[in-house]
């Protein structure tokens, strides 16, 4: 897997933590291994432009993502299906939105575990996942709790897993 972190966001950052969730997920999901990934980490400015000009909403926002292959994960029926390879795309993320975030939970967690599962949403996202519809909403928001909780049990990571803060 293709993975590459970059932060121009002039925080401080765990980017290993961000590649090894990402890579947890796109295992987990059965993404082809030679897929290549981008995050990129930017500032509150740099977020808040992106965010008007493709959701065309004013203010910065936690997590963006832009697909390039559409690529999907292989059907539950299908465990034998071969996964294509290809780009998945970019995710961009947002210490500052980040840190606000996870102050603000309800059982109240770093930016760093923000950030972490700021990651696994953006991955579902780029594999057309959403959560507009309640069922929708549902099913990603357990998937991405799962994928959260199961990188955390491997690393030994204790505590509670961050409770989803994205909307």
């Amino acid at each position: 897997m293709s993975i590459d972190v970059n932060n121009e966001s002039g925080t401080e950052v765990d980017e290993q933590a961000i590649l090894d969730i990402a890579r947890y997920a796109l295992a987990r999901m059965r993404i082809h291994p030679l897929s290549e990934l981008s995050v990129i980490v930017v500032d509150a400015e740099a977020m808040e432009q992106l965010h008007i000009q493709w959701m065309d909403l004013p203010g910065p926002t936690d997590v963006m993502s832009f697909p390039m292959d559409e690529l999907r994960p292989p059907s539950k029926d299908d465990e034998a299906a071969e996964p294509p390879q290809g780009l998945l795309g970019d995710i961009v993320l947002c210490p500052e939105v980040a840190k606000k975030q996870g102050e603000d939970a309800p059982t109240g967690h770093s930016m760093d575990e923000e950030l972490q599962l700021l990651t696994v949403h953006g991955v579902l996202h780029l594999l057309g996942y959403d959560h507009e519809e309640p069922d929708e909403k549902a099913e990603m928001f357990g998937l991405q709790a799962a994928i959260v909780d199961g990188w955390r049990a491997e690393k030994g990571l204790t505590g509670p897993s961050p409770a989803p803060t994205v909307s």
